[in-house]
Formats: structure tokens, sequence, C-alpha cells
């Protein structure tokens, strides 16, 4: 494994690798030792870029740990763009299944690849900034940053 650290608006960020792509994004409370790889310190160069306002997109390659249906939601998420959302029922029905809410919701708190794979766009049918792994603090950041939440 191979680690980078990134201090953000919004708190450390610790970044993995597996030495072909990038499986980790993870808020923490501080930083701590680094044994970088190009993955991981590309993923820093483009937060950093995003944070500053410069990037809409990440560019880097992804190997999320989950199961299947995990896998389809994630890639679900990779496809709202940046100053958008989604609500949980709108991802169960572009994976198939519309009685998913649920099962969507439990897989989007499973994502391991914090904002590159931007689990924080999605938000309950009633537009309220329902559950973020990295604490409702930091969803609602991230959305104004990105344009999504104007509030």
């Amino acid at each position: 494994m191979y680690v980078s650290y990134y201090k953000s608006p919004v708190g450390y960020l610790r970044i993995l690798s597996d030495g072909s792509a990038i499986t980790e994004i993870k808020f923490m409370d501080s930083d701590g030792p680094e044994d970088p790889d190009t993955h991981t310190e590309s993923a820093r160069t483009q937060l950093r870029e995003y944070f500053e306002g410069n990037r809409d997109s990440f560019q880097l390659n992804l190997q999320p740990d989950g199961t299947q249906f995990e896998q389809k939601v994630w890639e679900q998420l990779l496809e709202i763009p940046k100053g958008s959302t989604t609500s949980y029922g709108s991802l169960a029905k572009k994976i198939g299944d519309k009685n998913a809410s649920q099962a969507v919701g439990r897989a989007n708190g499973k994502n391991p690849i914090a904002i590159v794979i931007p689990c924080h766009r999605v938000i309950g049918s009633d537009n309220k900034l329902t559950g973020y792994a990295g604490g409702a603090d930091r969803k609602e950041w991230l959305l104004k940053h990105e344009g999504a939440l104007l509030i």
C-alpha cells in the first residue's frame, strides 16, 4: 500500500493506492507517515485543484473494493456532474430496481473513495442532506463548494 495525505478545507484526506490504482480516499483527523506513489500524488494534486475551484472532474485509476451491487452504485455516482445532486430513489431506478433506495443508501455509505466518487451529491427525495459518512457539515460544505447548494 502507498499513502499520501492532503489537508483540505474540510479536513485531512488519506489517499491509498495498491500501486496500480487508488483504492481509498478517506477523511481523517490528522495526517500521518507517507509512502506515496504516482497514483496517490496525482490524486493529491487533483484534489488540491478541485478545492481551489480549478477542477470539475478527476482523471484517476480507481479500484474501490466492494460487492457487485456496490460497484454498480459507485459507477452511477461517477455520472453525477459537479454542481448537481440526485436522490437515492433516482439512483435505484438507474441501476434497474426502483425499490432499492435503501440498498443504494447503504452502498453510498460504504463508498471508499470520498469526493472523487461523489457520494456527497446524493440527497433525500425531499431535498434534505441525508447521511454522509464524512459528516453532514462536510457534505454541506462540498455541495456549496460545487454550487449545488446555494443556501
